[in-house]
């Protein structure tokens, strides 16, 4: 057995354990321990200078988290005119979305985001850290607002406008990014979403791509999905829709064979994996020789908000369960159908019940 695996085998043993205790068993000098220590921080096989042991199949979200309000019209919108409405707020942001998701799911999952230091930046991570996400490594920033999402729906839940100051996420610097790559690559999967930079967008790919690290892409919009670089080798899976497939690939995606035909220039571009949603008509999934079409179970909407996050993290849990990205791609929509039916940006989702819907949707052959 190497030094570092005894210096990691004693922690395992005994987190607590100081460097002048791991000296006296190994023979070794306090410096060299720290050496190795340093090593196996960068490694990510133990994160920080507490010997916090990386968690099992834990997933690091990176992106934006910003307050959500949505407000749903009593009547047929008219333009121009104040119309009567039912305002929620919540918790939102694509990468706080699905972490949070992610966590009802029953995974460790992680965020790594910026928030204002101002009472809705304190709201949204407590608000986020009570359903089960870890926020240790967020970002506080003093003199900064945090992020927020609005949106106008009509009586039947479907998005007639929506706008957003998001420019808080444009202060994430590569600097910080690296303060946290001791967390991030302790991971088993790595969430990246479009609000981000464009030069942490190339940087994280490369880093991951570097540290053999499963990254995920969501490409959030149409607009945000150019920041891509053209050279997508080092992405494990991206999951754009029909408008942000179409920026990606500078093609019309009329039909589904225009879909996999997306897909497979995506793959020729370095991506492994590939999921573009189409709305109504389900999504197609790809890998570098299988292709295939999946309808979504018929649902009643009550709010589209949200279901492009369920439907990643429905998607990401299945992968982290180790399913094939057909059967994953499956529970992703299973969560995304649960979402709409929700008027929370997130639903009340449970592993047992994707499960188990999954079961019924196959016998009643829905999927």
């Amino acid at each position: 057995m190497d030094k570092e695996q005894e210096i990691l085998s004693y922690i395992k043993m005994n987190p607590f354990i100081t460097q002048n205790d791991l000296s006296a068993r190994l023979g070794l000098s306090r410096s060299a321990v720290a050496g190795y220590i340093s090593q196996l921080v960068r490694k990510g096989k133990i994160v920080g200078r507490a010997y916090v042991l990386p968690q099992e199949a834990r997933i690091t979200c990176i992106g934006a988290a910003n307050v959500d309000r949505k407000a749903q019209s009593i009547q047929p919108v008219q333009y121009h005119e104040s119309n009567p409405a039912e305002i929620v707020h919540s918790g939102g942001g694509v990468a706080r979305n699905v972490a949070e998701n992610l966590s009802r799911l029953g995974c460790a999952a992680s965020l790594i985001t910026m928030v204002g230091d101002d009472n809705e930046g304190k709201w949204l991570l407590e608000e986020t850290r009570r359903q089960g996400v870890n926020v240790s490594q967020a970002f506080v920033l003093p003199q900064s607002q945090t992020g927020t999402y609005t949106a106008i729906l009509n009586p039947n839940g479907e998005m007639v406008i929506a706008v957003n100051d998001m420019r808080i996420n444009d202060q994430l610097t590569e600097e910080m990014v690296r303060s946290r790559w001791p967390h991030i690559v302790s991971s088993k999967l790595v969430l990246i979403d479009t609000n981000v930079p464009e030069h942490i967008l190339a940087y994280v790919i490369e880093q991951c791509k570097h540290d053999q690290l499963s990254l995920c892409v969501n490409t959030v919009s149409a607009v945000k999905a150019r920041k891509l670089p053209r050279d997508l080798n080092g992405i494990e899976l991206i999951l754009p829709n029909r408008n942000e497939a179409e920026v990606l690939t500078d093609t019309k995606i009329n039909s589904i064979l225009d879909a996999q035909e997306a897909c497979k220039q995506l793959i020729g571009r370095g991506v492994k994996q590939v999921v573009i949603t189409l709305g109504e008509q389900g999504l197609v999934w790809a890998i570098k020789d299988e292709s295939e079409h999946l309808l979504p179970p018929k649902v009643e909407v009550a709010d589209v908000t949200g279901a492009g996050d369920a439907l990643m993290a429905g998607v990401l849990f299945g992968i982290l369960q180790g399913e094939s990205l057909h059967t994953a791609c499956r529970l992703g929509m299973i969560s995304a159908s649960l979402t709409l039916q929700s008027r929370g940006t997130v639903s009340n989702l449970n592993a047992e019940q994707l499960y188990s819907l999954l079961t019924q949707h196959k016998s009643e052959e829905l999927l």
